[in-house]
């Protein structure tokens, strides 16, 4: 038997699409998980590779505006606890901006979150894979994703080194890997 999303998580969550007035919780939200000490509280940190932000309201507002492109919202008790972006881009579906509040990883709020993106992207989009890109070096994230049916591809874009909206590197070594899962 199968577990649903309530059953992952401590506490229900409530999906919902991120609107302009979303844009300061969702920049507050993915800057606490990615950077800084904040982060440091939850295993998703890349506060050891970069310095700077992960994102700013601009670049949130483009991909809420865009059409078939949406920022998923999953709120608990009042509170937003995560959030992801989805983009249909043919026949697959491109999933980023991916942030779970510190305090509830390791919960199950972050499958669930995946799941649902999963579900819009093949039931509504007719989407028939999934793609990401991750940092080639967050081997303990590839493997959560792995665990989750997604596949390393072997392919590589450059990181943007010199462009500080997507952060300040401390290593010259970074990358990003496309991870893909069929639908």
């Amino acid at each position: 038997m199968g577990l649903s999303e309530s059953d992952l998580v401590e506490s229900p969550l409530a999906f919902r699409t991120a609107s302009v007035t979303d844009i300061p919780a969702v920049v507050a939200l993915v800057e606490s998980a990615y950077r800084g000490d904040a982060s440091r509280k939850g295993w998703t940190t890349e506060a050891d590779l970069l310095d700077g932000q992960r994102v700013d309201a601009a670049g949130v507002a483009d991909v809420i505006a865009k059409p078939e492109s949406r920022v998923l919202l999953g709120e608990s008790d009042n509170r937003l606890n995560v959030c992801c972006h989805i983009e249909k881009q043919g026949a697959a579906c491109y999933f980023g901006m991916f942030a779970v509040d510190p305090s509830r990883q390791g919960g199950g709020v972050g499958k669930a979150t995946l799941a649902r993106a999963e579900r819009i992207a093949r039931n509504e989009w007719k989407c028939t894979k999934m793609e990401m890109t991750v940092i080639s070096v967050r081997d303990d994230l590839i493997a959560w994703y792995e665990r989750r049916g997604y596949r390393r591809t072997g392919v590589f874009k450059p990181f943007p080194y010199g462009d500080e909206r997507f952060g300040v590197p401390k290593r010259d070594d970074l990358r990003f890997e496309i991870l893909a899962k069929p639908l």
